[in-house]
């Protein structure tokens, strides 16, 4: 293991997040709120922990192996969100938040996960919840692809933390060089975050409001600058709005990327997975519905799909934005949601969860299998997009849902023994590895309720949902140290 590589790259990296502590300076003197020295300490200490990290290794010239990359993807997301909590805790404004509430509100930030222990969020400075958003827009995706499109720059390879960070079954190049490929998806990702403010400047809200939810919203994250959420709003512009982008956030983007190559909308229709995510998104819209008519839930048609259909592409793409307080629904409707959110978003997008397109796949081996039980003389084959999956990819999907099985039932059990009862546990477990944000019981509004110990176990669930499981069980294997 090359730990000089390893410690050499995070410095830099750390060094290029300490300037995501200037924008809230700047957000700060417009408002002239008095916020803006608790982001000058920040940059400061972010900048000099990086030169720390990178300043022995300087000269060092090494290249990437898997290992390293993926060491450096488990440590900087930790590194990442232990350097992000300094704003919250030096400053005056948010009052007895511990080390554990700070970690664990940037490690949500980052995760884009969205869960959260602050509450009274309408009465905090403008720079404290630009911060916030800010965090999740950088984490929608990925740090690591923005480093990789920075350090050859530098005179450092990214392969290797582009194929630890992306695990999902295709990992093509959009562009030749991968420096181009990661600069192409922060173009899309950038666009659509501009178009996103403007259709919410338009939609009534205010500018400051207009560009931190649309940070949130591309970044499929769900933290609000108020405690109500998109509630806080209501309105059906805003929520339209919000539901557009949401379900954009959670397409491929490299899809996105060969359909605007293209200019087709055709691309999107012959994607697999897209229809796929299109037809779970609809579908569980028309359950959620039925539900709450049955339940007489709202008095008019009106608002029985305006809340319905928004709060389940909500909960749907793991975003995990409010309109209403959706635990109080009849009880089937949100452990139904919470059960949808396991499938998640497309793999490439900012969602979480296992993501549409391992769940489409395991489906269709169940077919085959069934298939094959009553005709044992047939070739079937799984196929993606007309295309049959090899062997390997279909041991990968196999091998993702049962570490992810695991891995949900010990974190479980460790929320139980740490004094959870049954559904705010399993709620909280399914919240933050699916990067979803709200969950049932006691975490309905807020995790700040929870021990110290519950939001550690909670922060690394919500950077194995983050990195998919693989990435950071690998490191608990023996193989993995091995020279």
């Amino acid at each position: 293991m090359q730990l000089s590589i390893v410690a050499k790259t995070i410095g830099l990296l750390l060094m290029i997040f300490s300037l995501a502590q200037l924008p809230p300076i700047i957000v700060d003197f417009i408002y002239a709120e008095g916020e803006y020295l608790s982001f000058v300490i920040a940059f400061f200490l972010t900048i000099i922990g990086g030169l720390t990290l990178w300043w022995p290794f300087r000269k060092v010239k090494k290249d990437f192996r898997i290992r390293e990359g993926v060491l450096i993807v488990v440590c900087f997301w930790i590194v990442l969100s232990l350097f992000g909590t300094f704003p919250l805790l030096i400053t005056d404004s948010i009052t007895n938040l511990s080390f554990s509430d700070a970690f664990f509100e940037s490690m949500s930030g980052l995760t884009t996960t969205g869960a959260t222990v602050l509450t009274q969020l309408d009465d905090l400075p403008k720079s404290i919840l630009f911060y916030r958003q800010q965090l999740q827009w950088l984490g929608g995706m990925g740090i690591i692809v923005l480093a990789v499109a920075v350090l050859p720059l530098l005179g450092v390879g990214g392969m290797e933390l582009y194929h630890a960070e992306s695990s999902g079954i295709a990992k093509d190049r959009l562009t030749p060089k991968l420096r181009n490929t990661a600069i192409a998806l922060w173009k899309i990702y950038v666009s659509l975050t501009i178009l996103c403010a403007l259709g919410y400047f338009l939609a009534g809200m205010s500018i400051f409001d207009a560009i931190s939810h649309s940070f949130s919203t591309v970044a499929i994250g769900g933290f609000s600058t108020h405690d109500a959420s998109i509630g806080y709003f209501n309105s059906v512009s805003v929520e339209m709005i919000a539901i557009f982008f949401m379900f954009l956030a959670g397409i491929n983007f490299s899809l996105h990327f060969v359909a605007w190559n293209n200019r087709s909308l055709v691309d999107y229709i012959k994607d697999s997975e897209f229809k796929t995510y299109s037809m779970v998104l609809v579908s569980s819209s028309v359950i959620v519905l039925l539900a709450l008519s049955l339940n007489s839930e709202y008095t008019s048609v009106g608002e029985t799909m305006r809340y319905g259909i928004f709060q389940t592409i909500s909960i749907a793409t793991t975003t995990g934005f409010s309109s209403q307080n959706y635990s109080n629904w009849p009880a089937a409707i949100p452990v139904f949601l919470i059960m949808v959110s396991f499938i998640g978003a497309c793999v490439g997008s900012t969602g979480g969860g296992i993501k549409v397109v391992r769940i489409l796949v395991m489906f269709r081996l169940g077919m085959k299998e069934i298939n094959r039980f009553i005709r044992p003389n047939a070739q079937v084959s799984v196929k993606l997009n007309k295309a049959s999956l090899n062997e390997k990819a279909l041991i990968s999907v196999l091998g993702f849902f049962s570490l992810y099985a695991i891995s949900f039932f010990i974190i479980l059990m460790l929320l139980m023994f740490a004094g959870l009862n049954q559904v705010t546990a399993y709620s909280a477990t399914a919240a933050t590895m699916n990067n979803l944000g709200p969950g049932l019981g006691d975490v309905s509004q807020s995790y700040g309720a929870l021990s110290d110990t519950a939001k550690w176990i909670l922060s690394f669930s919500m950077l194995i949902g983050r990195l998919e499981v693989l990435t950071i069980i690998a490191l608990f294997h023996r193989a993995f140290w091995r020279n």
